[in-house]
């Protein structure tokens, strides 16, 4: 890549497209999975902050950076449930991979593509640690725009290779199976939650609705599932009836953001909980048995962000897929941005 001073490099949506497609989706969901489960191995390495967020009754925006203190990434990203209705993404994002000795950016990149990429990244990492070893039959209760990605890694990192999908929009679900046909899935179009759910290894929930609700409730749970609640991302958003978190060993990402934003909030400040990093690392333990219920309360955090920016860093060297964006000042003189500006004139 340049070594220009002003240039940063820059991976467009249209770039972000073209290098996925030339590694492939589910080679770069397992290449992806490294770098996270790579990252949260040195997790006591990382600033770790819950992000910042502004709510809106409409939606939230929020920040999301860490550093661990050699490159620093922050990711921008917003949640607004409605904005299908006008055409547009619930979720779209960018961020920023910056060097720490000298604060110079190193990669502007879209993120809205490869937030999905992350996520399903980091629940097939959970999954691979926390779901029984022979699980090959996967529930997803909500089928939008996370949904194939969430397949594909599952089927990357644990042989997930049988679909059961559920969306109260049928044609989501159509889509779904549409999309994911000849990836080597065995798909089943469901008309409700229990018949999704029926006889399943791992439930993934995903759905967008901004609002307390039980998308799955404790009846439907059997022993020995593995849940991947993946859309309770905010205060007042959860998906999973209470009595589910009851049951179940509970694993989180970063407790004080998870609290606030995850399916625990409507638990008690104590209710016990495992950070994920720490089972991952070998200081705790997963899965304890083949009868437990493990649940993975995924909202997201920015280490994880910090993975996908530097894998796509590492991965468009020596590629097209990026553009030279002239983003920095860098006049003659360091002191001179002035006398820059004067002879732009010239």
């Amino acid at each position: 890549m340049t070594s220009k001073l002003n240039v940063v490099p820059f991976v467009s949506v249209d770039h972000m497209m073209k290098l996925v497609l030339s590694v492939g989706v589910e080679r770069f969901l397992t290449e992806l999975s490294a770098y996270v489960e790579e990252d949260f191995r040195r997790w006591e390495s990382f600033d770790k902050v819950a992000r910042v967020a502004a709510h809106s009754p409409d939606g939230v925006i929020e920040l999301m950076p860490t550093s661990d203190g050699t490159a620093y990434g922050f990711k921008y990203v917003n949640g607004h449930p409605k904005n299908t209705r006008d055409g547009r993404q619930t979720v779209t994002a960018f961020g920023v991979l910056a060097d720490v000795a000298n604060g110079y950016p190193m990669l502007l990149t879209e993120m809205t593509l490869l937030t999905a990429l992350r996520t399903a990244a980091t629940s097939a990492v959970a999954a691979k640690h926390l779901a029984r070893g022979d699980a090959r039959t996967m529930a997803i209760i909500g089928n939008g725009a996370q949904a194939e990605f969430q397949a594909l890694a599952m089927k990357a990192l644990l042989g997930i290779d049988h679909l059961r999908l559920y969306d109260i929009d049928r044609w989501a679900s159509e889509k779904c199976a549409r999309n994911l046909d000849g990836f080597g899935f065995d798909v089943i179009t469901c008309s409700g939650t229990e018949e999704a759910v029926d006889g399943t290894d791992v439930i993934t929930t995903v759905t967008a609705a901004k609002q307390r609700a039980a998308i799955l409730t404790d009846n439907l749970v059997g022993a020995g599932v593995h849940i991947n609640a993946v859309g309770g991302d905010c205060p007042g958003k959860t998906e999973l009836h209470a009595d589910i978190l009851r049951r179940a060993a509970i694993f989180v990402e970063y407790p004080p953001q998870t609290r606030i934003e995850g399916e625990i909030q409507q638990l008690a400040p104590d209710h016990l909980v495992t950070e994920l990093w720490r089972v991952i690392a070998g200081e705790a333990e997963g899965r304890s048995s083949r009868q437990q219920i493990t649940l993975f309360d995924s909202v997201g955090f920015a280490t994880e962000d910090f993975s996908a920016l530097r894998y796509v860093r590492d991965k468009i060297a020596g590629t097209p897929f990026f553009d030279e964006l002239d983003l920095l000042a860098d006049p003659d003189e360091p002191r001179d941005l002035f006398g820059m500006l004067l002879r732009a004139a010239a």
